[in-house]
């Protein structure tokens, strides 16, 4: 067992030079856009020579609602592919980019831990390749060229009071969810109500995420609402002129990003939505590029299956014509003795029955995912407090579900940790068993849609919308937008909107307390309960203990 820490870990590995990674997946290191000399941006044109190329096949990840004992999905994701790299799997990794709130927030890095790690860590956790800059730049010059129109004259006729682009920063920060802009006289403009998301929840970073070329990045920017006027008819970012601007800050940061893992196997890490607020996945850039490269890809969704998984299958697979070959939900037998209603402080402690009792949440999971048709296995992330008897009631648990679950030991083993998993997994993909399809079909209702998930994915009785609600779902389908898959902002720690709900609760009702149109992204998003586009920082922030050292390393990232 390891008594390093993870940025110990990451800055002890060997990395090899970024030409030497795209080699292994065929890329020239002329279509290598180097960043120092461990991470490249892989560019467009090459990108684009791919596209008559058969894809890999393509294996999720995701898992139970999260809980402050850990489940570790990024770690198993990275763990996997270098298992399945390590049984001779041509195999590449596709992960999100780090935002910077979480990091300095609760949450620290975002690259796998232990021995199943992304390097180079630090990089990654912080500026990167500078694409979240991008993004936020990108936004925030749409927000004033709208205040900017008002103020010289307002030929489009926006009403101020109904301006829905609201501006963005990457750092958790609650004083800016509701501000007042233009105040101090006529020179600085217009006064009026607005507010900040988190760059993660810009729908700018959907829309990155989403396109498939520069030229349907630019498109999609184009059809952002940005506001509406008195007749309610709405004004689009094209509009204004200012898709072409959006496209030129956006332009290398829509090109993939090409790291390692521990292991020295390829690894693409681009974009990053959030799962909560928005739709939890890498780029489809990315994910095409690896599976035009790779015989398998390795990826995942955020948070728990009942936010990312469900949004990966019915937004993102749905829009890129992706098909899950096989799925993986990790858990850990901490994190069941949790949902089963141990305290964090005594879960090291053997507690069978408690393991039985919070194996309701992995249950509802991996039947939801089953529910699109692709086939599950659990991987138990271990642990050293986990007992064999913790793991055998999760097995036999599993096993009534028609479904296995595999110990992995990949946080203090690396690959080796992994092997059965990685072999279960590959032949999974290779029998063509899966049938996928999306929950619902494009042509129902939006509210049906939102009802749907609630009902069958939450198991809810019943979703709470006033009128206001309703109606607007219903001026966007008369508008045209009523094929639109629906995006749902939620907290991740329960199936219910009461993050306190662990386990697998019933009989409880799903209240939406607004929704907006991503016109450009292509989905709605709904609003569920108290969950927030602008986190705030909590009590004590990661920020208070991240530091230079007397080497000029960082530390306190983990």
């Amino acid at each position: 067992m390891t008594h390093l820490t993870d940025i110990e870990i990451a800055r002890a590995a060997t990395s090899q030079p970024i030409q030497e990674i795209g080699e292994k997946l065929g890329i020239d290191s002329e279509h290598l856009l180097p960043y120092g000399h461990d991470k490249a941006k892989v560019s467009a044109e090459f990108i684009a020579s791919l596209k008559d190329r058969p894809d890999g096949k393509l294996i999720l990840v995701t898992a139970i609602n999260p809980t402050p004992a850990g489940e570790g999905k990024t770690t198993t994701t990275v763990g996997l592919g270098d298992g399945l790299n390590a049984i001779g799997k041509k195999t590449a990794i596709c992960i999100r980019e780090a935002s910077l709130g979480p990091c300095f927030g609760m949450k620290g890095g975002a690259a796998g831990g232990g021995y199943a790690q992304v390097i180079p860590m630090e990089d990654m956790n912080l500026h990167f390749t500078g694409d979240f800059h991008a993004i936020t730049s990108a936004h925030n010059l749409l927000s004033a060229m709208i205040d900017n129109h008002i103020y010289w004259g307002n030929s489009l006729e926006i009403d101020s009071r109904r301006v829905v682009w609201r501006r963005v920063v990457d750092m958790n920060d609650r004083a800016l969810r509701q501000i007042t802009t233009s105040l101090g006289g006529a020179t600085n403009g217009f006064p009026r109500e607005a507010g900040f998301d988190i760059t993660v929840a810009s729908e700018v970073m959907a829309i990155l995420c989403l396109a498939s070329s520069l030229e349907d990045l630019e498109q999609r920017l184009g059809d952002i609402i940005i506001a509406y006027r008195r007749d309610l008819s709405p004004v689009y970012c094209r509009d204004l002129k200012a898709d072409g601007a959006m496209t030129v800050l956006l332009k290398d940061a829509m090109q993939p990003n090409l790291v390692q893992t521990l292991e020295n196997n390829p690894a693409f890490v681009h974009g990053g939505p959030f799962a909560n607020i928005a739709h939890g996945c890498n780029s489809v850039v990315a994910t095409q590029t690896a599976l035009k490269l790779a015989d398998y890809v390795v990826t995942e969704a955020g948070f728990g299956a009942d936010l990312g998984a469900e949004k990966f299958m019915n937004i993102k697979c749905r829009k890129a014509g992706l098909s899950p070959d096989a799925v993986v939900v990790v858990a850990t037998v901490r994190a069941m003795k949790m949902n089963g209603g141990v305290a964090r402080e005594d879960l090291g402690e053997e507690n069978i029955q408690a393991v039985k009792q919070g194996c309701a949440n992995l249950g509802r999971h991996v039947e939801n995912v089953k529910s699109f048709g692709v086939p599950v296995v659990v991987a138990i992330n271990h642990f050293v407090t986990d007992t064999e008897s913790e793991i055998d009631a999760i097995r036999q648990f599993v096993r009534t579900l028609g479904s296995e679950a595999i110990v992995c030991k990949h946080w203090a083993q690396g690959s080796e940790g992994t092997r059965e998993l990685a072999t279960r997994i590959a032949a999974i993909a290779d029998s063509g068993s899966s049938q996928f399809s999306p929950l619902y079909p494009d042509d129902m209702p939006l509210f049906e849609k939102i009802e749907t998930i609630a009902k069958r994915i939450y198991r809810a009785d019943d979703v709470l919308a006033d009128k206001k609600v309703r109606e607007q779902l219903r001026q966007w389908e008369n508008a045209g937008y009523g094929h639109l898959p629906i995006c749902m902002a939620k907290t991740q720690y329960s199936f219910s909107t009461d993050q306190n709900l662990r386990g697998a609760p019933t009989g409880h009702s799903v209240p939406i307390r607004e929704v907006r149109l991503s016109a450009g992204a292509g989905f709605v998003v709904v609003v569920c309960g108290e969950i927030m586009t602008m986190p705030g920082l909590p009590k004590v922030p990661s920020a208070e203990v991240i530091r230079l050292n007397d080497s000029g390393q960082i530390e306190g990232l983990f």
